[in-house]
């Protein structure tokens, strides 16, 4: 029998099955480097809360009203296509403290495209967040989304070439999810927040990549009923920026 035969097959799916780990996996770095969880040193105790696919009209006010009866800051990676439909949100956003960050444009498969179509939905992505913030007299100096998150975490070798060159610090994974972008009893999604340790970078979703206007309500009350309990633990919810600093 030919090795040959046998191995160049096999070479070639292991090296496949390598491939989509590596764009898929939060935790994979063979692409780049990539943000998965925040610095432990021990003082204080922090996690960071992230929301994707935002904004949404319907959720977005309501969890930012949460977000601040708990003083809870968090990062709020954001679609273009969204932002220019919502302004008034990005603007509220911005004015609670919290982080805007880079979802793309119109929620692609990155792995799948070109340098040069990454690079346009990242930067239709940031242009629309500034034209909002721009709007509302809300910039009084340079602006610019620092971070970004690649759609369902979806990355290949081409998008670490095209984020260093638009200045933007860090790809950003997380550590912790519940799978809230599925209809689902908030029950289970108190359940599985219980996992959140320190350190972790919780992906949750505001909105729904299809179209504005998608039910979130599981993950306002599986928050109603974290936060609290995570603050009395003593955590401090920072955004990816706080908690990155060098």
């Amino acid at each position: 029998m030919n090795p040959w035969a046998i191995g160049v097959p096999v070479a070639v799916a292991a090296g496949a099955g390598v491939a989509s780990w590596a764009a898929m996996a939060p935790s994979a770095q063979l692409f780049g480097p990539t943000v998965r969880r925040l610095p432990t040193d021990g003082s204080p105790p922090q996690i960071a809360l992230t929301f994707d696919d935002g904004p949404n009209p319907p959720i977005t006010p309501k969890l930012l009203d949460l977000l601040e009866k708990y003083k809870a800051r968090a990062t709020f990676f954001v679609i273009g296509r969204f932002a220019r439909a919502c302004p008034d949100l990005i603007r509220e956003i911005h004015e609670r403290g919290h982080l805007l960050a880079n979802h793309t444009d119109t929620h692609p498969h990155l792995a799948w495209h070109s340098r040069a179509r990454i690079a346009r939905e990242l930067r239709m992505c940031g242009d629309a967040v500034l034209s909002a913030l721009a709007s509302g007299g809300d910039l009084t100096g340079p602006f610019s989304m620092k971070w970004m998150r690649p759609p369902f975490g979806f990355r290949g070798p081409q998008l670490q070439g095209v984020v260093a060159n638009m200045g933007i610090r860090g790809v950003v994974m997380w550590s912790a999810l519940c799978f809230d972008w599925k209809p689902q009893p908030m029950e289970r999604i108190v359940s599985r927040l219980a996992r959140v340790r320190e350190g972790d970078i919780v992906l949750m979703h505001d909105g729904d990549h299809r179209g504005l206007g998608g039910d979130r309500g599981h993950i306002l009350g599986g928050l109603e009923h974290w936060l609290p309990r995570w603050r009395d633990a003593g955590l401090e919810f920072v955004t990816i920026e706080a908690g990155c600093k060098a």
